[in-house]
């Protein structure tokens, strides 16, 4: 199935989820677990009936939910197919028949509050230390790339985050993404600064944050995603 680019999932309207990092990400406030176990037990059966299923976790007072495709098909330029993790129709499909069983049960949404993490590694060898870090995070140094163009590292059972491998810039250095809902960028940010932190760079959809020794993590919205109003 199709990988969907950022105006298509905009253009859904999918007013209880956000897109971040590849994936669809939804949090319904649940007053007690065994509400949140009912709710997903109607959202399984709501997945059974396509053969498709969110990633669940029940927290106290909430369920977190995240759709993704795990064979998503993307074409490059020059039309080659890789397999990767992305969000399709069906994602989009079951993310609508979700939030009609959430305003049934009388759940409300908090997609301010949805986030997903991942690692970065600035290197100029990434397809050779790739193999390493695969073994190391996954135990299976074919968890590296997973089809896809890049090296990158994706643990199939999400045991760990993924880890990507970006330029070498100013030398080698590991640093934090952190995914989250555009409603609440602006006040992450604000909040970082206040705490310490500096912004050291920014452009469309990225902040890169630098606390007091020079660590840094990288703020990411996925700006393609974004409903225009």
């Amino acid at each position: 199935m199709d990988m969907l680019r950022g105006d298509r999932i905009a253009a859904a309207e999918l007013a209880d989820w956000r897109k971040l990092a590849q994936g669809l990400h939804a949090r319904y406030l649940i007053d007690g677990f065994g509400d949140g176990v009912r709710f997903v037990g109607a959202v399984g059966e709501a997945g059974d009936a396509i053969g498709h299923h969110p990633r669940v976790s029940i927290g106290h007072g909430y369920v977190d939910l995240e759709l993704v495709t795990a064979d998503a098909i993307y074409r490059d330029d020059d039309g080659t197919e890789y397999v990767i993790e992305w969000v399709t129709q069906q994602d989009v499909d079951l993310a609508r028949r979700i939030t009609t069983i959430a305003a049934e049960r009388g759940l409300v949404a908090d997609p301010g509050s949805v986030s997903e993490c991942e690692l970065g590694l600035d290197t100029a060898n990434s397809a050779t230390i790739a193999p390493v870090w695969a073994a190391l995070l996954t135990g299976d140094a074919g968890s590296r790339g997973r089809g896809t163009p890049g090296d990158e590292i994706r643990d199939a059972t999400v045991r760990v985050p993924n880890l990507w491998f970006g330029d070498a810039g100013e030398g080698r250095r590991f640093h934090v993404e952190v995914y989250v809902a555009p409603d609440v960028a602006e006040q992450r940010v604000a909040a970082a600064v206040a705490a310490g932190g500096t912004v050291v760079d920014q452009s469309e959809g990225l902040t890169v944050i630098a606390d007091q020794e020079g660590n840094r993590g990288v703020l990411c919205v996925d700006v393609s995603a974004v409903q225009k109003q």
